[in-house]
């Protein structure tokens, strides 16, 4: 299936958000990233929204889960990963600040792995891997402004967006964990890629702030779907009770000094997808 959505097909969920990021289908509810008001908040499919978990830290923060349900909030700019414990607590997980300055996105494979990326604007990035017992390493490095990141179901391919490069980047994981053979999975072609998920038959959507569009691609370049959107996507999500939505979370874009004194133009997108979500996160 080719060809082009209309924003007559895609449904405002949310608004009025500042920025939503990392978002995740989990327990029967988008939660997601809430960048400039230091909350997590989860919204079902009727648009009902709370604030799940309040952080201590400004941005970027990104979220996922541990295997036994516990939340893990990167702090990017305190190079902590904290876990909330089942009391509400939140304490550190593992400290990331000795591998890179600031910290990004995060994606738990199916072994209880953690992939966390990082690194400055003007310095390359990193991969760093957090192992079940605790043990904390860089796994990849060079990479040109690292953001979203899938693993693969069987847990033997990460994929990871270079926004700078406006590419994705294949590696292999390896039995320890550790990433190899890296390769360019799909060429954007100048659309810098942000969040991204995977879905059934191997395809990547990606969300584009400059292309204001979110776009679905198969592996060494190919678009099938596009979605243009009125203003920047930073992430999407596939999920639902069948995995078959996709969110999209979006907003007016006027550069990074500009973040923070804006209008409230953030929103939670959503609409159907082709095929239903697949692997982590």
């Amino acid at each position: 299936m080719k060809g082009n959505f209309n924003m007559s097909e895609v449904q405002t969920l949310l608004s009025g958000l500042a920025f939503g990021e990392s978002p995740r289908w989990h327990e029967g509810r988008l939660w997601f990233s809430h960048w400039g008001t230091n909350e997590v908040v989860a919204v079902d499919l009727e648009g009902k929204s709370e604030v799940v978990v309040r952080v201590p830290t400004t941005l970027p923060f990104c979220i996922d889960w541990l295997p036994d349900g516990r939340l893990l909030v990167v702090s990017g700019r305190e190079g902590l990963l904290l876990r909330r414990e089942p009391d509400g607590e939140l304490v550190t997980h593992a400290t990331l600040s000795s591998l890179a300055s600031i910290w990004n996105e995060i994606v738990v494979d199916g072994r209880g792995n953690i992939y966390v990326n990082g690194g400055a604007f003007d310095a390359p990035g990193v991969i760093a891997l957090v192992t079940p017992d605790g043990t904390v390493r860089q796994v990849a490095d060079g990479l040109a402004f690292p953001n979203g990141m899938v693993v693969m179901p069987d847990n033997r391919t990460l994929i990871v967006a270079e926004s700078y490069a406006t590419r994705l980047t294949a590696f292999d994981i390896d039995a320890d964990g550790r990433l190899s053979n890296r390769r360019v999975w799909a060429d954007l072609q100048g659309l810098a890629p942000d969040g991204i998920c995977l879905d059934v038959e191997g395809a990547v959507w990606y969300a584009s702030v400059p292309g204001k569009c979110c776009a679905r691609v198969r592996e060494g370049g190919e678009v099938v779907q596009t979605i243009q959107l009125d203003r920047g996507c930073f992430a999407c999500m596939l999920g639902g009770g069948d995995r078959q939505a996709l969110f999209m979370v979006a907003a007016e874009w006027h550069g990074f000094e500009h973040m923070m004194d804006q209008a409230h133009t953030g929103q939670v997108l959503i609409t159907h997808a082709p095929a239903p979500g697949a692997g982590w996160p």
